[in-house]
């Protein structure tokens, strides 16, 4: 199956100074979630502002569903749904005629059943006759989903989609987005929190500084480039840990009752079993042993500390 989205070697400088792209090359699957990550100024905005139409770039090419997005915008644009991070939505008008206006705009024929289901789906039925002032910003940021969606879009692009928004809120966009996926909407959204893409993405992007640092399946990522944490729980607190372990960099908890270790998963040898024989012998008596995977917090951090 081709890629819903391609990229290819795409640049974005302004004023001939500040570059936000810088030869970005990438090809998204239909029906996959795509999470981007990065900090502010990373690039993240600029790349689907891109792709959506709304910035144009300095060089590269952009096909969406094998469409020039550039040359053949119109058909390429009615394939996307964007929810961008700005609350822009008219204040006066209600819910309900926010999305059939915005259906009609793409010259799509009235759909009630459709938009009652979309609505409903992000509890805003109740509010549909509701004018958009009288909601929280909770809900407006929900309006903005079905305002995006009122047109049935294949693509939908999530800039941040729950910066700001309460917990309850933000698992109630990700249940949202893994029903989209479901039917069959290509999501791509771009986050600050962690523990999104790590919830919800198939595949996770890292960009900074207008570049895409690494693109992998999750799952793969954590695999080459996580590190595991044997964690060793001593009977006895220690005040320090013996000469004799220096060699494999361990260090004591804040309780002073447990050993880590980090180790390569990919590695041959992982050399646990010769730590542990060298904690007997240094007189540390082993109360229980335990594991726990490197998150994708750590990987970011730590891609973005090398790439420095």
């Amino acid at each position: 199956m081709s890629p819903i989205v391609i990229v290819k070697n795409l640049s974005k400088t302004y004023n001939s100074e500040l570059t936000a792209l810088d030869d970005v090359s990438l090809e998204i699957s239909a029906g996959e979630i795509l999470a981007l990550l990065g900090p502010n100024g990373a690039g993240k905005t600029t790349l689907i502002s891109t792709i959506c139409g709304i910035v144009t770039p300095s060089s590269g090419e952009i096909f969406v569903d094998g469409f020039d997005a550039i040359k053949s915008y119109r058909q390429a644009r009615k394939l996307i749904g964007l929810v961008p991070q700005e609350l822009v939505l008219d204040s006066f008008e209600t819910v309900l005629n926010t999305l059939r206006f915005s259906r009609g705009l793409f010259g799509k024929p009235k759909n009630e059943n459709y938009l009652r289901d979309v609505l409903e789906k992000l509890s805003l039925w109740d509010k549909r006759d509701s004018p958009i002032m009288t909601l929280s910003g909770g809900m407006k940021r929900r309006v903005l989903i079905a305002k995006a969606l009122s047109h049935e879009p294949r693509i939908l692009f999530l800039d941040e989609p729950t910066a700001g928004v309460d917990v309850e809120l933000r698992k109630d966009m990700w249940a949202l987005v893994n029903s989209l996926r479901k039917s069959g909407v290509t999501v791509i959204l771009t986050t600050h929190y962690i523990e999104e893409a790590e919830a919800i993405a198939d595949r996770v992007g890292v960009m900074n500084k207008g570049k895409i640092l690494l693109l992998s399946d999750k799952k793969t990522l954590i695999k080459k480039m996580g590190k595991k944490e044997l964690i060793i729980e001593l009977h006895h607190p220690v005040l320090a840990i013996p000469e004799s372990l220096d060699s494999y960099k361990l260090s004591l908890t804040e309780q002073k009752t447990a050993l880590l270790y980090s180790y390569d998963t990919s590695a041959n040898r992982t050399g646990i079993t010769k730590l542990l024989n060298d904690i007997s012998k240094a007189g540390l008596i082993l109360k229980d042993v335990s594991t726990r995977q490197s998150s994708l917090e750590d990987i970011f951090t730590n891609l973005l500390e090398e790439k420095k």
